[in-house]
């Protein structure tokens, strides 16, 4: 039976997350219905990581195991019939040895956290995009970046801010609670020295705000 590794992009704005849940659509849960479309079973696909509600994925990274031998490249274009029309794309689906996990082999995932720092409204990247219409001082997000544990670099292109961190596993919304911080460090409300505190005191609530999904996205798992 092969084992196959899935490389996913979705917006994720009309799931409630990657996982199956009874509260609405999942991306988990449209790929195993496309796989069963496909195969005639139901079959488990299990994720690099359990993106919420709102977070996109340009390469989520999944697998799974089905008794069926398809040609190279005959399963991800079945797979992508089958997925429309939700705005979920398999990029690539290789057959990979057994002793890979999708989540348990990984060794770094990295995830972009997009900011538009404009005063005009979003037209192009509503749902894609945190607008923040107060000026933002991205040295000072940068600078105390550098205090949180693992990689993360805050960018500046114009309007346009990204926030990029790079870890071998995330706690549940943890990104998103960092870019909140890292905001009001911008905002001038912290000082460097602030976000350190709020590290130091482990509790989620001394945090800035947790940012919206809009903006996040899984970018890259590294095995």
């Amino acid at each position: 039976m092969p084992r196959y590794k899935l490389t996913i992009e979705y917006d994720g704005a009309p799931f409630c997350g990657w996982q199956i849940q009874d509260n609405g659509a999942s991306v988990q849960g449209a790929l195993e219905n496309a796989v069963k479309a496909i195969c005639g079973e139901h079959v488990r696909v299990h994720g690099a990581g359990r993106t919420d509600a709102g977070v996109h994925a340009l390469a989520q990274v999944a697998h799974c195991d089905i008794a069926k031998h398809f040609v190279p490249g005959r399963f991800r274009d079945g797979l992508n019939a089958h997925l429309r029309p939700h705005p979920i794309g398999v990029l690539s689906a290789e057959i990979v040895p057994d002793t890979f996990e999708a989540r348990f082999s990984a060794k770094r995932r990295h995830y972009r956290y997009r900011i538009s720092n404009r005063r005009a409204n979003l037209a192009l990247d509503i749902g894609h995009v945190w607008r923040l219409p107060r000026p933002l001082d991205t040295d000072a997000m940068h600078a105390a970046a550098q205090r949180l544990v693992g990689k993360h670099d805050v960018v500046r292109d114009g309007d346009a801010v990204n926030i990029v961190t790079s870890a071998r596993s995330f706690l549940h919304s943890q990104v998103r609670s960092m870019v909140g911080s890292l905001v009001w460090v911008g905002e001038g409300r912290w000082s460097a020295d602030d976000l350190a505190s709020a590290l130091a005191a482990r509790n989620r609530s001394a945090c800035g705000p947790v940012a919206p999904p809009d903006g996040l996205y899984l970018v890259r798992v590294d095995y």
